[in-house]
């Protein structure tokens, strides 16, 4: 059951003065590519760090793939991807890109067991996909940006993921290489994973139905489906409206 079902939900950090999300509800079925927008501080990616168990939700509901994330975070974490959107690489970090893309796969074989054939073609797979082959061999902190971004969208595509939660993943890639990534993303949503992006770039989105969540100040303020050269319009639009 590839679904994320948001019913009433409050968020909290330690130390807040007030919940950083409140009252919101959503839910994203099979196949439904989601861009979540709004201005900053808006709590889109507290969203995302809800329905991955990261989060504390205080109230309200949380059901990923009809689990609880509320009881079952780290249950959660293993059917779901996430690519963050910080993150970096020093230039003596002891390991390869094959390693890093491998490394999606120890939640479904578990950190003590070694690799085994199946898991070692899906990592090739992975690399194959984001066109990392060239780079495979390579330590993950002397490639660019753009380069290690795409290493982490391989890594959580090897850990087969029921549904993938992105944070701004077009920060660091140029033009070409987010045309290549929308259409990666693309071809998982057609095989009925939902995506769901929090992005400000809105020019490389794929020729299909996305449909835009609206947050400002905790909660969706806006909540509808249109066609991807719509978008951005739609998006700033409704942005400064609330």
């Amino acid at each position: 059951m590839n679904k994320v079902e948001l019913e009433g939900i409050y968020t909290a950090y330690e130390g807040g003065a007030r919940p950083v999300i409140r009252g919101l509800s959503l839910t994203v079925r099979a196949g439904e590519y989601v861009i979540v927008g709004g201005p900053n501080g808006a709590g889109k990616t507290t969203l995302l760090e809800s329905i991955n168990g990261l989060a504390k939700v205080t109230h309200g509901s949380v059901r990923v793939c009809g689990i609880d994330a509320r009881k079952a975070g780290h249950e959660v974490r293993k059917r779901v991807g996430y690519v963050l959107q910080s993150f970096y690489f020093d230039p003596f970090t002891p390991f390869t890109v094959e390693q890093v893309v491998m490394m999606g796969r120890y939640g479904r074989m578990g950190f003590f067991r070694r690799p085994q054939k199946p898991d070692h073609e899906v990592v090739d797979r992975a690399i194959g996909l984001l066109g990392l082959e060239d780079l495979r061999k390579r330590p993950i902190g002397t490639l660019s940006g753009g380069q290690q971004q795409k290493a982490m969208i391989a890594q959580n595509i090897a850990k087969e993921p029921d549904i993938m939660l992105l944070d701004e993943p077009f920060s660091n890639l140029d033009f070409s290489t987010r045309e290549f990534v929308t259409r990666v993303l693309e071809g998982l949503a057609a095989k009925g994973m939902p995506i769901l992006m929090v992005s400000h770039a809105f020019d490389d989105l794929p020729d299909r139905k996305i449909r835009i969540a609206i947050m400002n100040d905790g909660k969706i303020t806006y909540d509808d489906t249109c066609d991807s050269c719509e978008v951005e319009a739609i998006v700033r639009k409704t942005s400064r409206m609330n």
